[in-house]
């Protein structure tokens, strides 16, 4: 299992032992919705789309180490690093039909970097373009408590979260190639009020009309192309945030910003490029592989700082009996998949699953990495809970930090005692 290199071996003592038995709750529910609503200006907006998700946010924080902190940062530069490679991105560009090799200038915003915590140092789990939950942490953190005396929040950016994210967007903009100021942002997704995290696409929403840019929700399905510009709501747009899981804009529903994107009449963030460049897992593979790094372009420095990347292969016809002998070692996922859908530990998968998984394709088994634990009380009982740890970043720099508290085989939102969770150095 190879984990991301550290400058020195951290202390671990405090930051797991106060994960197994710092029980204080942090989160002021109180102070979340009274801010919650003074941003909407709805009093009804806990009520009404909070309440109805009881574990978005968890009661208590995850703690770490200032080391695992400053090495999970590291490694985003890292593959930012890679990412910027001609070689790296001939190749994995390469694979992907045209539109996604039409590079209009966007960078991807609200890029996901994805960690479990291992004693040894942070393993790279995933990376997600479009990574959900932004704008709930940027309150969350702000609505917590002190602590167990010997931790402190981590640098969280939450103090800057509104003017950086502003700064996205209109560096977005002018990386398309206009020179006028962007005047109107789409919020797009299928059905968006239907979506588990809709809440914050309303204080998305808000946060840019503060700013003085016009901002809409819209079901992508509603958007129309015509005179030579895309319209929601009546209106035409600049810049689309796209929060849809259709990575290709392959699907008939989506023609109308497909045609958009593909005229350049719209910034689209983050777009098919942005996907293949950073979150197609058969990307892992290379970024695993430091010989073939090399290849690409990659110096024997910047594989060494990639480390952190579990060994992941591409699952064929021809390595599928050894990966099933020693499936108790891999964690299997699709290479285009989403909210760990499809995804199977090794240790679990039936043989009728496995045969599933080698017949469909475009699988990749990753070297297991095991998560990290929170110890949690729910209804006055101490249960252990998986965690996960999540940099929110654009174009390399860290825009917020969380952590994912979680029971079962990956996060879910469905865990009494889980959800989503601030950071706290120990």
């Amino acid at each position: 299992m190879t984990t991301l290199l550290l400058e020195k071996a951290p202390d671990l003592s405090a930051s797991h032992r106060l994960n197994e038995g710092c029980q204080c709750v942090t989160l002021r529910r109180d102070v979340l919705r009274a801010a919650m609503a003074k941003e909407i200006g709805d009093p009804a907006f806990w009520a009404t789309y909070i309440e109805p998700r009881p574990h978005l946010f968890a009661d208590v924080g995850v703690f770490l180490s200032r080391e695992h902190l400053a090495a999970m940062t590291r490694g985003v530069a890292a593959i930012e690093e890679v990412a910027a490679l001609p070689g790296f991105r001939d190749t994995v560009l390469g694979r992907m039909p045209g539109r996604a090799r039409r590079a209009d200038g966007p960078r991807g915003a609200f890029m996901g970097f994805d960690f479990h915590l291992a004693p040894s140092g942070p393993q790279l789990i995933e990376i997600n373009t479009n990574a959900g939950g932004a704008f709930l942490n940027a309150y969350l953190v702000r609505a917590q408590e002190a602590c167990c005396g010997e931790a402190e929040h981590p640098a969280s950016h939450a103090e800057t979260f509104e003017a950086d994210v502003v700064a996205m967007f209109r560096a977005e903009w002018a990386l398309h190639g206009p020179t006028r100021p962007l005047r109107r942002v789409a919020i797009v997704d299928d059905g968006p009020e239907e979506q588990y995290l809709y809440p914050e696409f309303l204080l998305a929403q808000r946060m840019l009309q503060q700013a003085g840019i016009d901002a809409v929700i819209a079901d992508a399905a509603a958007l129309e192309w015509r005179d030579g510009a895309l319209f929601a709501g009546g209106a035409a747009v600049d810049v689309v945030y796209n929060r849809l899981v259709d990575f290709g804009l392959d699907e008939p529903r989506h023609a109308a910003l497909r045609a958009a994107f593909e005229a350049g009449a719209v910034a689209v963030t983050p777009n098919p490029e942005t996907h293949a460049l950073y979150a197609d897992k058969r990307n892992l593979v290379l970024l695993s592989d430091g010989a073939a790094l090399q290849r690409l372009g990659a110096s024997a420095e910047l594989v060494r700082r990639l480390d952190f990347v579990p060994r992941t292969l591409e699952v064929s016809a021809a390595n599928a009996a050894a990966l099933w002998d020693g499936r108790k070692g891999w964690f299997f996922k699709p290479a285009a998949g989403y909210g760990s859908k499809a995804v199977y530990r090794g240790d679990k998968i039936t043989r009728g699953a496995w045969a599933e998984v080698v017949a469909a394709g475009g699988y990749v088994a990753q070297t297991f990495a095991a998560p990290g634990e929170r110890v949690v009380t729910v209804e006055g009982t101490a249960q252990r809970r998986k965690v996960d740890v999540r940099l929110y970043t654009y174009a390399g720099r860290v825009l917020l930090t969380a952590a994912r508290i979680y029971q079962g085989q990956a996060t879910n939102f469905r865990t009494p005692g889980g959800g989503f969770a601030p950071l706290l150095v120990a």
